[in-house]
């Protein structure tokens, strides 16, 4: 099959290129890096570099495609999330729509259904002639690296937080840091290993289904404070606790970061739908069968990581 992969060499499209190829398909990955063109080749995959905002140009690299992975990179920077996510999509839809694509595999979250403004997945209900699946992946193992300023403590809401749940006790001992989101505590969430997620999509790129399936992904399930108890261990700090804050202290603590507005409130409500069980809900709603990889086994690379900044 010609498959098309989109998201670069990250931490889903690597590892799901690999194992496309390796099971002999042709795979061309769509990169908006040209320096990442040889690295692409060298997994035996073809380069197309390119933006995701030029959908003429995702028109011309679907063609031929038998199936495509399309996947939206989360934006720290554009002022509106929704709009920049619902923008990409179309340009999606757009590409699949001009090069006759007949199958395709979006990733998307497990919380999607759940946001206010709605998610960018209803953009592709306006293909009736193609078979669609959306991942709904759980909370990425991946994201607690960009925790790792507040667990080292660093920064000035990092050290009020620490200091604000810890005293003086973390000033004495040096025990600083902690997780922290309007989702925590002993609120159970499922945990999720990219790898797991590309062997997913792998599965789906090859499978025939029906117009559209949905399919929840994860690893394992635990509290948020089971999980930090791991990722604490695992770094040497056995004490890390992961701090449940209210929306609003989480809204606070998102413009001190400055983050942009419409970001921010798009952040705290999707934590906000893991605090209230609505995800967890859903995740088992659809009989999720758990994938291979344990946070145990992702804690000791985030443990090299930590250690090494």
């Amino acid at each position: 099959m010609k498959i098309i992969v989109t998201g670069s060499l990250g931490n889903i499209s690597k590892p799901l290129t690999q194992t496309l190829v390796g099971q002999g398909h042709s795979v061309t990955v769509i990169s908006s890096n040209p320096h990442k063109k040889k690295a692409i080749e060298g997994l035996g995959a073809t380069a197309a570099i390119g933006s995701m905002e030029d959908a003429a140009f995702l028109s011309t690299a679907f063609i031929g495609a038998d199936a495509v992975y399309v996947m939206i990179p989360l934006s720290y920077t554009d002022p509106d999330l929704n709009a920049y996510m619902h923008r990409i999509a179309g340009n999606y839809l757009q590409a699949v729509k001009a090069a006759a694509v007949k199958r395709i595999v979006l990733l998307s979250g497990w919380a999607a259904d759940l946001t206010g403004e709605g998610s960018a997945e209803g953009i592709f209900d306006d293909l009736s002639d193609v078979s669609v699946t959306i991942l709904r992946p759980a909370s990425f193992y991946t994201n607690f690296y960009y925790s790792i300023d507040l667990i080292r403590g660093n920064g000035l809401l990092g050290k009020f937080l620490t200091l604000r749940h810890f005293g003086l006790w973390a000033l004495l001992t040096g025990k600083t840091g902690l997780l922290m989101g309007n989702y925590g505590g002993d609120d159970k969430v499922v945990f999720v290993s990219p790898k797991d997620i590309a062997d997913a999509a792998a599965e789906e790129l090859l499978a025939n289904t029906a117009h559209k399936k949905i399919r929840y992904v994860g690893s394992e399930e635990m509290t948020c404070n089971e999980a930090a108890g791991i990722i604490g261990r695992a770094i040497g700090k056995p004490w890390l606790k992961w701090v449940l804050l209210s929306d609003k202290q989480m809204m606070q603590g998102l413009k001190m970061a400055k983050m942009p507005q419409k970001l921010a409130e798009t952040m705290v409500e999707m934590q906000a739908a893991m605090h209230s069980g609505k995800t967890l809900e859903n995740f088992h709603r659809n009989n999720t069968k758990m994938g291979k990889v344990k946070l145990a086994d992702f804690a000791k690379e985030f443990a090299q990581v930590y250690h090494q900044k």
